[in-house]
């Protein structure tokens, strides 16, 4: 038997940091964080208009003024001091679906194009 005994000694490298993992910004097409926040601070959320609505709007050679747009805001807010979520307005003939909680005009349908059509995942209707 040999007194001799050897230690191994494993290679020591130089330890490297991973790189840092941020958070990367998540592009979208809605508002942003801080347009939302903002929004609720000021405690009404102005009424926009989806990208669906804007294009059923601009094939269907929809248009609303400002009057009409007041119209529609003041139906969106009576909604939703009854508690609505997602709304039927009409207006002059037009059909809109709003969801009233994100305050956004989801589809615009004229008067010619609204015989035939069923509209659901409404909880309420009102006639701006």
């Amino acid at each position: 038997m040999s007194d001799k005994f050897t230690i191994y000694s494993p290679p020591v490298y130089p330890v490297t940091p991973p790189p840092p993992v941020g958070r990367q910004p998540v592009k979208s097409g809605g508002p942003s964080f801080d347009e939302v926040l903002h929004g609720q601070l000021r405690g009404k959320q102005e009424l926009q208009f989806s990208r669906h609505a804007l294009a059923r709007m601009e094939s269907r050679g929809i248009q609303f003024g400002p009057a009409e747009l007041g119209r529609i805001e003041s139906a969106v807010q009576s909604v939703q001091a009854k508690g609505g979520r997602d709304s039927l307005v009409l207006l002059d003939g037009n059909a809109l679906v709003v969801s009233v909680k994100n305050a956004t005009v989801v589809t615009v349908v004229d008067q010619d194009s609204l015989k035939g059509n069923i509209f659901t995942n409404i909880d309420s209707a009102v006639i701006a």
